[in-house]
């Protein structure tokens, strides 16, 4: 499927003027096509007040490519701001034909407006947030102080020696503790550094009778077993002494049935706290996915969200440069009722007036179209839009893995099966939203890529994907060194600092390398996508920006081909039963 002639736009600085216009304003818009496809006329149709309006374009320049027998056409336009989020696409015409180009591609029929582009008034993201290369740890998995030994186990655990294998299955699973700790963060805060993150996301910190923490007893304290509030401001201080950001893992949803609120609640129908949960006329109460140790807030009640409002404050005000809501999709939604956007409004709100530039990401598990619209969410962990499309692309059949959330193993998919998903999911999000959200190849819910892909190449492949697509890379601590796991319980193995000398330093290189490209080449953070060719066993992709295109290919089971580019300048060759490449394509800027 070759795609390099088609028309072409997407948010990015070299087709669209201001990612963020004033509301009632006109905003630039400019289109490319190609002579191989030549084009009679440009138009761009707007939604405002929910009626479609057309303007024509006009040809800006005219770009002769030295490698082309073809020539490039760039067509001007603007789209008038009339709305909050503004959607739009362009009509592209050839005759006595044309077609529709949106942010999935170029239809030859009629399509709905679920794809169109959008540009919204609300404030974009923030800076480091979309720059940023996130780490993330499970605190109980990670690293253990000195101190932890001393600390006395809670009568729920049951320890574990740190090289013990998880209990991924029965009723043990939540209760296996193997006591690492905030210090043991801090004290291996070089090693994050080593694989060219910036970015430190913890899973919950507050105390909870679980190793995950999901099922918070209170959002008042650090947990104990932790280190405390103590061992917060050092990892804290530590992180920021490096000029790095931290981020907090917030249950929105639920809370677990220790919880101080809903102890209240239990005991005292006339409390407070009893209009925080769902009760029925028996007492019983509503629990996340049906599990009643983790009640369900009810995000209706205005005294819950005073007291819910005060916790993100009071950890961004602590030191939190943002959070990750945990299943955001479900908060604020039950039954007849969604509020969900008012909710994830609220947060934005108070986190924005509790620190600066504050990132607030969503965990959604499938498709979070529609939840991102620009004034809550600033994007979300990008599972439907990224990780099961590269999943089922890069997946050997030889290795069944349980797919995250479905019932059945993992498919394999061809390439035009997996980049055509990818590219429906992310036309849904907006183009902003997905330069905000995380690309993931595996988290403390998943299995390990390196089980997914079943080989180390197969795993680089999926990296170099991780990092040159738009998103933010979040790399699960311990995919660097080629960890594996089945599940998402089996997934949360401890880092082997004791076996340095059997490490994979190979892919620890490969993450570091591309963190080190992203860091330095803008088109990697900032610049647009622009699809080449999408075959069964190969993408190739250019990133481009003002300051130099980035092109990519990835290959599943081979090398990838030369780009036949007199000017390229290689920046990584990957090699292997599967393969990547990634060159630098000097360009100069084509906007007037």
């Amino acid at each position: 499927m070759d795609l390099r002639d088609e028309p072409h736009h997407d948010g990015s600085p070299l087709y669209l003027d201001d990612e963020a216009p004033a509301l009632g304003s006109h905003v630039g818009v400019r289109v490319r096509t190609s002579t191989a496809q030549p084009t009679d006329a440009v138009w761009v149709r707007t939604v405002e007040d929910g009626e479609p309006f057309y303007e024509q374009c006009t040809v800006e320049t005219v770009e002769t490519v030295q490698t082309e027998e073809t020539e490039t056409v760039w067509w001007r336009g603007r789209v008038h701001v009339r709305n909050p989020v503004e959607r739009y696409r362009f009509l592209v015409v050839r005759g006595d034909s044309f077609r529709w180009l949106n942010a999935a591609g170029v239809w030859d029929h009629d399509v709905t407006d679920a794809h169109d582009f959008t540009v919204s008034v609300y404030d974009a993201p923030p800076a480091w947030g979309r720059d940023a290369v996130v780490y993330q740890v499970f605190p109980d998995r990670f690293a253990r102080s000195a101190a932890a030994a001393e600390r006395p186990l809670p009568d729920w655990a049951s320890p574990a020696a740190w090289h013990d294998d998880p209990i991924h299955e029965g009723p043990l699973t939540p209760l296996q503790l193997y006591g690492g700790d905030l210090d043991g963060i801090t004290e291996h805060l070089d090693h994050v550094a080593e694989v060219g993150a910036d970015t430190l996301y913890l899973t919950p910190v507050f105390p909870a009778e679980s190793n995950h923490r999901y099922n918070a007893s209170t959002f008042d304290e650090v947990d104990p077993l932790l280190g405390g509030d103590a061992a917060y401001r050092r990892l804290v201080d530590a992180t920021h002494g490096r000029g790095w950001r931290i981020l907090g893992d917030l249950t929105s949803n639920h809370t677990g049935d220790t919880h101080e609120w809903f102890r209240r609640a239990q005991v005292d129908p006339g409390s407070v706290e009893r209009g925080f949960y769902f009760f029925d006329e028996n007492g019983g109460h509503e629990g996340w996915k049906g599990h009643g140790t983790l009640p369900k807030l009810d995000h209706t009640d205005p005294a819950l969200g005073e007291r819910f409002r005060a916790v993100v404050a009071r950890w961004l005000d602590f030191g939190l440069d943002g959070w990750r809501i945990d299943v955001a999709n479900m908060t604020g939604r039950h039954e007849e009722v969604d509020i969900a956007r008012d909710v994830a409004r609220e947060i934005r709100r108070v986190s924005e007036s509790h620190a600066v530039d504050p990132l607030v990401l969503a965990e959604h598990g499938h498709d979070a179209t529609g939840d991102l619209p620009g004034d809550g969410w600033h994007g979300t962990m990008n599972y439907y839009g990224f990780s099961f499309p590269v999943w089922e692309w890069l997946h050997r059949t030889d290795r069944p893995v349980p797919s995250f959330g479905w019932p059945v193993d993992l498919p394999v998919r061809t390439g035009p099966q997996a980049f055509t998903a990818m590219r429906a999911f992310l036309a849904s999000f907006g183009w902003r939203a997905v330069t905000a959200s995380w690309n993931i190849l595996g988290s403390h819910d998943t299995p390990r890529i390196r089980t997914v892909t079943g080989t180390a190449d197969r795993q680089h492949a999926a990296a170099v994907l991780q990092f040159c697509l738009p998103g933010v890379p979040m790399v699960f601590a311990g995919d660097e060194l080629g960890l594996e796991g089945t599940d998402g319980e089996d997934s949360r193995r401890t880092m082997p600092w004791a076996e340095r000398a059997h490490w994979d330093t190979r892919t620890m290189a490969v993450y570091r390398r591309l963190a080190d490209l992203r860091a330095g080449h803008p088109a990697l953070r900032r610049g647009g996508l622009r699809w080449l060719r999408i075959e069964d066993d190969e993408v190739l992709f250019v990133r481009e920006h003002p300051a130099g295109d980035v092109l990519v290919s990835v290959h599943r089971s081979g090398t990838p081909t030369d780009p036949d580019h007199p000017e390229a300048e290689e920046l990584l060759h990957l090699a292997g039963d599967a393969g990547a490449r990634i060159w630098l394509l000097p360009r100069r800027d084509v906007r007037s």
